[in-house]
């Protein structure tokens, strides 16, 4: 089994959702962001969410903007985020990471080396927002021969046949949108969230990410009892912007707390 199949699979086993912890790659610097990943398995993050800064970030809100801006500055690249991940795994084997962002920055790299590097490093999967399953062919075949998952995401607004086809050919998990906007917006009623991965669940056999608004304890653990991962960046980034690193990771661990609380 992959990291990403075993890691979910102890998950349904144990009767509860994950949590997926996003930072971006490379903020506030290199050496910063590797110390706060280094800590983020034993503060409970079951999946680690990377993000590939980027300066056009048109899906995420401001407080993400500013992360890919200030890792940007910073000197951050898409070799040093691999670096990262790679470092990373001399302590950490088994903890999954997902990178997570554009497909601009991809093209620049060269998708096959891109994959063979990525895969060498010890990347799990990747979730490329502006990459639309028509035109996912040639990299969803480099990605299948290095065993990284393409994960797809799913919205409130996408049509039952759109998302039959969103869904063909997505592996590790599918990421579901739940608001219609950037990261960081007001979530739906429960009821609308429920019934969104139902209508997702219904047609997929694959475990379901619910990721875009999840701000609180109370949140997570709500969104938890419909989801197999809960996903929090925008809160996570924001509270290591203002309070530094001990206040993320004690975010962390707030967040894994609710959601372990309610198995």
């Amino acid at each position: 089994m992959s990291r990403l199949e075993n890691t979910l699979a102890t998950l349904r086993t144990a009767g509860r959702a994950g949590l997926a912890a996003y930072f971006t790659a490379g903020d506030p610097c290199y050496d910063d962001c590797l110390s706060l990943l280094k800590r983020l398995p034993a503060a409970g993050a079951d999946v680690i969410e990377l993000g590939m800064p980027f300066s056009d970030p048109v899906a995420d809100g401001p407080v993400l903007q500013l992360a890919n801006d200030r890792a940007l500055r910073a000197g951050q690249t898409m070799r040093r985020t691999l670096d990262l991940v790679q470092t990373f795994r001399e302590q950490d084997p088994q903890t999954p990471i997902v990178l997570m962002g554009y497909l601009n920055p991809l093209l620049r790299y060269d998708v096959a080396a891109f994959m063979a590097d990525a895969a060498r490093a010890g990347v799990d999967g990747l979730i490329i927002v502006d990459l639309s399953p028509d035109h996912a062919g040639e990299i969803g075949r480099q990605a299948r021969v290095q065993g990284i998952d393409i994960i797809r995401m799913t919205a409130p607004t996408t049509p039952a046949a759109r998302l039959d086809a969103v869904l063909r050919g997505a592996s590790g998990f599918v990421y579901h949108v739940m608001l219609a906007g950037t990261t960081g917006g007001a979530l739906p009623s429960d009821e609308a969230i429920a019934d969104a991965l139902l209508r997702v669940r219904a047609r997929t056999q694959l475990p379901i990410a619910a990721g875009f608004g999840v701000r609180s304890a109370e949140q997570a653990r709500a969104v938890g009892r419909h989801a197999d991962l809960v996903a929090v960046g925008t809160r996570l980034v924001e509270v290591l912007a203002t309070d530094g690193i001990d206040a993320a990771v004690d975010e962390v661990r707030l967040l894994s707390g609710a959601l372990r609380a309610a198995a």
